[in-house]
């Protein structure tokens, strides 16, 4: 017999009865004197007198009750247990059976196997409860130096261990798999924007991440990607795009997410114009990950040859460089294909000015906002150095010093535009260094191939331009030198990125001129935002108007050829040139003496 039937069957047969203290001792003694509390004791024994049934024996009774019919729910706790009827109030017995000390924050019952003994303070505990785990949990962001914003943020996780196990048995045996292929790579424990990332995309929310360069956004956005197609079964031809600004950047995201699925079955492709040929002449094969530059998929979608409404998460890696004036129409363009209902947008950086910032929440649905560290400043484990050399011929005694006692290598060096990375590679060529070049006029296997000897060791110094090398992780750099003064701050952050990743020491020499001087202020600035220290007088320098800083974007300074010669020696030859093609127009002037 359940607790319900008993406690119905008792209440008939006591109804109307006043109960004898004296056939019952117990009850006389359970009779609670001033400010003093039940004893419990009491309550076991009045229990075991009035037990007329057998209802509170050890042994199980026989159930009475149709097997189909589902258990008694336990009473719940609270101050006043919800069975407690109107019936219950107005029997004139009922406070005979469960009588309250009114200083009591308890409410004890004369049969506890029946009627829960129920208190409020668990639900106070609880509330203190949630109260304090959420205190930690902000303490834990503020020293992980995480910040997010958005509605019903998800904890963020500590361990990779801490990876939700997933719904379905294809989703755990994923999950087991790129455990290990995390525990056999470089990730150890998960970095500060992995922690909230993670969990924000496998929640399904947009995200807009900010983190320094070599913090682990790759595998950020890698990751709850794998695990929502392990997760979902479609057909669609497309399931997932990755966007990137060079090929180069392609290249390596496809390499880090073949890592993460050794030994899972999962189609990869990176959109060259070898596979955009293809892909165009024959129908589109079924890929999982699709990672590609804007312009060569926009051909794809304009001539028809995609089809992107089956594609379930869509990133751009590199976002800030993706909404410039070059890229936004195609980014317009690639995400108004994707027309998947539940279709998740995610977008990774490590700076985001604040007109940029805006354009990319314009397209994100109800976004959480992460951001790791000091907005647009460099990682601080990086040393930072500005480098006065004077004139422009004196960045290549700089750097031929550096080669005998500074440089650490390997090191890539940064010039503002591809005819200077052709001159300086000459220049350095026969120096002892071992010295390589990369830039956009190189074909796709020289590049390719430069970039195979780099990462061998067999190039020491690789002199490149800004776009080229934006994204790329070279695990082993040492060292970064701006040869030339970088366009802007965000473009001196990516430069010094390619060093000092995933928490390795890294150095970065940056030199300048008296023509630089100008724009010295706002690269200081990031320095000192870094945590390094920077002369007072830099720090003091006038900050350039708005209309300069513009100015140096679009166009560069031009500066004079790479060379060893002074400039003095070169406009002396300069002038000798010229005054021997004035000896010469005077002398075929002249007339003939024949």
């Amino acid at each position: 017999m359940n607790s319900d039937g008993s406690r119905s069957i008792l209440k008939s047969l006591i109804r109307g009865v006043k109960l004898d203290k004296r056939q019952i001792p117990s009850l006389k003694q359970l009779e609670p004197k001033p400010n003093q509390f039940i004893n419990r004791q009491s309550i076991r024994e009045i229990d075991q007198e009035i037990d007329f049934f057998g209802c509170n024996q050890t042994q199980e009774p026989t159930s009475i009750v149709s097997s189909t019919q589902p258990p008694a729910k336990p009473a719940n706790v609270s101050s006043q247990p919800a069975s407690e009827t109107r019936e219950q109030k107005t029997d004139p017995n009922y406070d005979l059976l469960t009588e309250n000390d009114p200083n009591d924050s308890q409410t004890i019952k004369l049969f506890p196997n029946l009627i829960t003994t129920s208190t409020s303070k668990p639900e106070i505990n609880t509330k203190k409860q949630r109260e304090d785990e959420q205190a930690s949990i902000a303490l834990f962001r503020r020293q992980m130096g995480i910040r997010v914003e958005g509605s019903y943020v998800p904890n963020p996780i500590e361990t990779f261990e801490n990876i939700p196990s997933g719904q379905n048995d294809k989703e755990k045996h994923f999950r087991s798999i790129i455990l290990h292929n995390i525990e056999a790579s470089e990730y150890k424990d998960p970095t500060a924007i992995q922690m909230q990332a993670i969990p924000s995309m496998l929640a399904g929310r947009d995200v807009l991440g900010t983190a320094p360069t070599g913090s682990g956004k790759t595998a950020a956005f890698l990751i709850p990607i794998l695990m929502r197609l392990a997760r979902t079964h479609t057909q669609a031809s497309i399931r997932s795009i990755i966007v990137s600004p060079t090929r180069e950047l392609a290249v390596q995201i496809q390499k880090e997410l073949r890592q993460l699925t050794v030994g899972y079955d999962l189609h990869s492709v990176v959109l060259s114009k070898t596979s955009a040929v293809n892909f165009s002449e024959k129908p589109f094969p079924k890929i999982d990950i699709l990672i590609a530059t804007p312009l060569r998929l926009v051909h794809l979608i304009q001539q028809a040859k995609v089809d992107l409404s089956g594609v379930e998460v869509i990133t751009l890696d590199e976002a800030d460089r993706l909404f410039e004036l070059g890229f936004i129409d195609q980014i317009d363009e690639i995400i108004a294909s994707c027309t998947f209902p539940d279709v998740q947008r995610t977008m990774f950086s490590a700076t985001m000015l604040q007109g940029v910032e805006e354009a990319a929440i314009s397209v994100l649905r109800d976004p959480h906002k992460i951001a790791v560290g000091v907005k647009n400043s460099g990682a601080k484990s990086i040393d930072q150095k500005l480098m006065f050399v004077g004139k422009e011929e004196g960045k290549l005694v700089a750097m031929k010093q550096l080669g005998h006692i500074g440089l650490q290598i390997p090191a890539l060096l940064f010039v503002q535009n591809k005819e200077r990375v052709d001159e300086l590679y000459q220049e350095l060529l026969y120096d002892g260094i071992h010295v390589g070049a990369i830039h956009a006029d190189r074909s796709q296997m020289q590049r390719d191939q430069v970039l195979r000897e780099f990462r061998a060791g067999k190039i020491w110094v690789l002199i490149c331009t800004d776009l080229i090398c934006r994204g790329l992780d070279f695990k082993a750099v040492n060292m970064v030198i701006n040869y030339d003064f970088p366009q802007s701050a965000i473009s001196y952050i990516h430069r010094i990125g390619r060093t000092g990743r995933n928490g390795r020491k890294g150095f970065a020499v940056t030199f300048f001129t008296e023509r630089d001087m100008q724009f010295v202020r706002p690269i200081a600035n990031v320095i000192k935002l870094s945590g390094q220290q920077v002369p007072a007088w830099m720090l003091s320098l006038k900050k350039p108007s708005n209309g300069k800083r513009q100015h140096l974007l679009k166009a560069p300074p031009k500066r004079q050829h790479v060379t060893t010669v002074s400039a003095y020696d070169l406009q002396k030859a300069h002038k000798r040139i010229q005054m021997k093609k004035r000896h010469q127009n005077r002398s075929q002037a002249l007339p003939s003496t024949n």
